[in-house]
């Protein structure tokens, strides 16, 4: 059958009996990058929240600490917990390793975790003129990235103010 055969179809729960969930469509799952169904995570992922967004779907956030940790621990135990319960429910198709590609910090060069969460912005309308002009009494280190962020100044409406870093804030 052609994925236009799923359009306004659900699907059980695995584990919990009366629950079901709508499928729901998405332009990043793709035959490419899999089945073509997926589960939607809209914490931890761009395309996943976008989604969510869409449909109005709530955004939980489980297992991390204030300063984003997700234990390795928390992963695999949470892991055989999930395998137990499908197997308990008779939901359980296959079973097998599975090396994922994560997402890796550039600066760091550790896998990381995508999750949400609250953001502040600013609008740099009133402040970008003097923002650029300041900026440019600054010695930046390669000085490449003089241009590249003067150009983010220009083009961005509001700016991240929230986001912190293991290397300081912007």
């Amino acid at each position: 059958f052609s994925g236009a055969d799923l359009v306004d179809g659900s699907c059980a729960h695995p584990t919990i009996p009366d629950r079901v969930s709508p499928l729901l469509p998405a332009n990043h799952v793709t035959m490419a990058k899999g089945t073509g169904l997926v589960h939607t995570a809209p914490a931890h992922g761009m395309e996943d929240y976008s989604v969510a967004s869409h449909h109005q779907l709530p955004t939980v956030l489980y297992f991390f600490s204030y300063c984003s940790c997700f234990p390795a621990t928390v992963l695999l135990c949470t892991s055989k917990m999930i395998i137990q319960m499908l197997q308990a429910a008779g939901s359980l198709l296959k079973e097998e390793k599975y090396v994922h590609s994560y997402p890796y910090d550039w600066r760091t060069k550790k896998p990381m975790i995508i999750r949400a969460s609250k953001q502040w912005f600013v609008n740099t309308a009133d402040v970008k003129a003097a923002a650029q002009d300041v900026l440019k009494k600054v010695k930046v280190i390669p000085t490449s990235a003089m241009n590249r962020m003067l150009e983010m100044l220009d083009r961005r409406t509001f700016w991240c103010i929230s986001r912190q870093r293991c290397w300081g804030v912007p």
